[in-house]
């Protein structure tokens, strides 16, 4: 009997693929993106919630889906929602007042899609936020002409932020009530944050329960820690960092 002839590796190469084998892989290349969402919602969740018990923080140095990483300097943050959420503006104001969920969704709102900085140094770009125009709050309420500054506070009952009253009234800042195109969940500071776009994450304070119109400025967690008060990305904290566009 004569050996077979070593097979040529070309004739594989140029085998056709039969018709089942691309209509399978086209079926689970569908499947996949569909699944996607559902995949990256589900990794969210589990990395928000063992963030939340975890004692070193290291959970928070893990990119979700979405590129974010979950950090809280409490050691745990109590959920709000429509019911209980309540966002209060006084402090050297005429008019102050508390806010509900409904009443801050049902105010204009306004959409950027800016890349956020972080000053550890991990960015994640073309990020949409939405909500409402601190300027259009604090005008709401009637800013006294004593005043020169905001104070941020959280319901983690521990995190606090503030601007000069001139930055706070930038265009660009925002009382934020959806990014990413959808509702700010919880792991990411919701139902309501601050987003401050020009500045290095820090700022963008998670879980924002109150604000306060003071004298002066009064400085934040991380300042009070060695960060930069002004926190415009590039040009604080030591950093090199190309501003955020």
């Amino acid at each position: 009997m004569n050996p077979q002839p070593p097979e040529d590796p070309r004739a594989e190469e140029g085998r056709p693929i039969g018709r089942r084998v691309v209509l399978g892989t086209l079926a689970l290349g569908a499947l996949a993106v569909a699944a996607a969402p559902a995949l990256q919602r589900g990794t969210e969740a589990f990395l928000g919630a063992a963030s939340g018990k975890d004692p070193t923080g290291l959970t928070g140095l893990l990119p979700n889906g979405g590129g974010f990483r979950y950090y809280s300097v409490a050691a745990s943050v109590p959920h709000r929602g429509p019911a209980d959420y309540r966002l209060t503006i006084g402090g050297l104001v005429d008019r102050p007042r508390a806010y509900t969920l409904a009443e801050l969704r049902a105010l204009p709102q306004t959409r950027l899609v800016k890349d956020v900085q972080c000053v550890t140094g991990w960015r994640v770009p073309g990020t949409p936020f939405e909500g409402v125009r601190l300027s259009r709050l604090l005008d709401a309420a009637g800013v006294r002409g004593t005043a020169r500054a905001i104070r941020f506070t959280c319901f983690d009952g521990t995190y606090t932020e503030s601007l000069t009253l001139d930055q706070a009234r930038r265009p660009d800042v925002l009382v934020a009530l959806r990014m990413q195109d959808g509702d700010i969940g919880h792991d990411h500071g919701g139902p309501v944050r601050l987003y401050v776009a020009p500045m290095y994450f820090y700022k963008s304070a998670k879980w924002l329960s109150g604000i306060t119109v003071t004298d002066r400025v009064e400085p934040g967690y991380w300042e009070r820690r060695g960060y930069d008060v002004d926190a415009w990305v590039g040009r604080s904290n030591g950093r090199t960092d190309e501003p955020t566009n």
